[in-house]
């Protein structure tokens, strides 16, 4: 029942909302200022299309103002260093950095946002918030990522901006903004001009797109599914939230390039 107020409006537009290990308890108990927070930051979500295509499948602008408005609230990186003493000497120190972190009281939650990395990732981070966890560090963690809808969406939404915006060849999209690389054109065009079964423009371009930069491997709903139905993070207390299809705009028309800077640039210096 808590959870179902509590998320409301996140479970409205198709939010993918999972707690495991007993989450939902510790979290309505201990944390419902973090609750509130996160309710607050996600409902406004707003992913423009362009941004999508813009990104090349990395970090986006999008993910920028979602750390920065994260990191507002006081949900700091934070490098916990975890230390083995015997008598008063250091044997052994390990850390742990994540990148968003903050404590209520005494007690303290984690959480990463895993956009669109290689799945891989979503070991590190649970693993990561398992230890934490078992030495005290944190009550739990907190994990975000594509939703299932998000994800079952990209090639459908990239292909209906191009065909909102006219778009029929490599032309069009460099008149919008795109930049794309002389091996995604060679790709495409090979599809485009093949003699058996050639594809139109846009759906060449948007397939290829999309299995290159938000295939099966990448971090996703169901690639977490997977690492939790296997007790990966166990029994580390997790809020799992999936970024559904409907916060994604198609409003906009002009795609503006996620350049290597951007990618770098650290939320903590947007303060």
């Amino acid at each position: 029942m808590a959870r179902q107020k509590r998320f409301a409006k996140l479970l409205e537009q198709g939010f993918d909302i999972q707690f495991i290990s007993h989450a939902e308890a510790i979290l309505e108990s201990d944390f419902p200022d973090a609750l509130n927070e996160l309710e607050d930051v996600l409902t406004d979500l707003r992913l423009p299309i362009t941004e999508i295509i813009g990104s090349g499948g990395g970090e986006t602008k999008f993910t920028q103002r979602l750390r920065r408005a994260l990191t507002k609230l006081g949900w700091h990186k934070h490098e916990f260093r975890i230390g083995k003493t015997i008598d008063g000497v250091l044997k052994e120190s390990i850390s742990h950095e994540v990148d968003h972190v903050k404590s209520f009281g005494d007690r303290t939650l984690a959480m990463e946002i895993e956009w669109n990395n290689k799945d891989p990732f979503f070991d590190r981070d649970l693993e990561n918030f398992k230890r934490l966890h078992a030495d005290g560090a944190i009550s739990a963690g907190v994990l975000l990522t594509r939703g299932q809808s998000l994800q079952e969406s990209i090639y459908d939404l990239i292909h209906r901006y191009a065909d909102a915006q006219g778009i029929t060849g490599f032309q069009d999209l460099e008149g919008k903004g795109y930049e794309p690389t002389r091996k995604q054109i060679s790709a495409v065009m090979k599809r485009v001009t093949r003699e058996k079964n050639p594809l139109p423009f846009v759906e060449a371009w948007a397939g290829k797109f999309v299995s290159d930069k938000f295939g099966q491997a990448t971090t996703h709903w169901n690639k977490l599914q997977d690492r939790v139905t296997r007790g990966v993070g166990n029994p580390c207390p997790l809020l799992l939230i999936g970024l559904p299809a409907s916060i994604v705009d198609l409003t906009d028309t002009n795609i503006e390039m996620f350049d290597e800077a951007d990618a770098l640039a650290d939320p903590e210096d947007s303060e």
